[in-house]
């Protein structure tokens, strides 16, 4: 692994990194809460994070407080309305994934952000897997109606404090994973098809702290793939990785996309896609 620390050491990392991305044909990356700090929007857990500065707020994220209590329903969504994600445009990070795509190196970009900001960026929404769902939308936790998070939020800047789902009368909450609910399986299985699909995984802003999410980059790396890991804090997995970056993701990612590709006369050989395998 190339560690960050001094400013050779820094270059260096950064040289590393861009070879390895030059070289990859078939990209799986994993975005996380520090590739939307430069649109605007607070990431959860770092220094300045959402739930460093208010450790209460997570409760509005916990799906058993959020049921039993309509208070902690009527604060999210007053916490809802409020968000930075309805201000937010995509920065330069975001758009670089879109280049990826178009030069036909991206499998598959894996988000644990709810704000589509990477779909607002341009990029399919058949190439982003939301391992967290999104907040632009709305789920009946009885009836399980889908709706429109804009519409809801209609619903409350009139008045309603708490508004019940307009099919069934139960009660309404972002589609968004909150704590206490399990990860959509086909979401999962997605997630780990192009974590084993790839011969270079990119974890761009994210603490790698959450699981599973955290543990497709592992993964990745037993099926033969390289690793980058890009963050401002270290991760768990920093010891696994074949580059280590930290500086600013609008940067920094738009860096590595645009780094010069490498031709390899060598075929592509990736274990989660047989038609890949070499033939003795």
């Amino acid at each position: 692994m190339t560690q960050h620390g001094t400013g050779t050491e820094e270059s260096a990392a950064r040289q590393r990194a861009r070879e390895l991305f030059g070289a990859a044909r078939r990209i799986t990356a994993l975005t996380g809460a520090g590739i939307s700090t430069a649109s605007g929007i607070p990431d959860f857990r770092g220094p300045d994070g959402v739930w460093t500065r208010n450790p209460e707020a997570a409760r509005l994220s916990d799906i058993d407080s959020y049921l039993a209590d309509e208070s902690v329903r009527e604060k999210a969504w007053r916490a809802r309305a409020e968000h930075a994600a309805w201000r937010a445009e995509p920065n330069d990070a975001h758009r670089a994934f879109v280049d990826l795509d178009a030069a036909g190196r991206l499998r598959a970009l894996l988000t644990q952000n709810i704000d589509e900001l990477h779909q607002r960026a341009g990029l399919a929404a058949d190439k982003v897997v939301e391992l967290h769902g999104t907040m632009r939308r709305t789920i009946c936790v009885d009836c399980g109606a889908p709706g429109l998070m804009l519409a809801a939020l209609e619903r409350v800047a009139a008045g309603e404090t708490d508004p019940p789902c307009p099919s069934c009368g139960g009660i309404m909450k972002s589609a968004v994973v909150f704590f206490g609910e399990p990860l959509d399986t086909e979401v999962i299985r997605s997630a780990r098809s192009a974590a084993l699909d790839c011969d270079l995984f990119l974890a761009a802003g994210t603490s790698l702290s959450v699981h599973p999410a955290a543990g497709f980059a592992e993964l990745a790396t037993r099926a033969g793939a390289r690793l980058i890991i890009c963050n401002a804090e270290p991760t768990p997995y920093d010891d696994l990785a074949d580059a280590v970056l930290r500086g600013p993701l609008a940067e920094v990612v738009p860096d590595l996309v645009a780094a010069p590709v490498s031709d390899s006369a060598e075929p592509l050989d990736t274990w989660g896609d047989p038609s890949t395998w070499k033939r003795m």
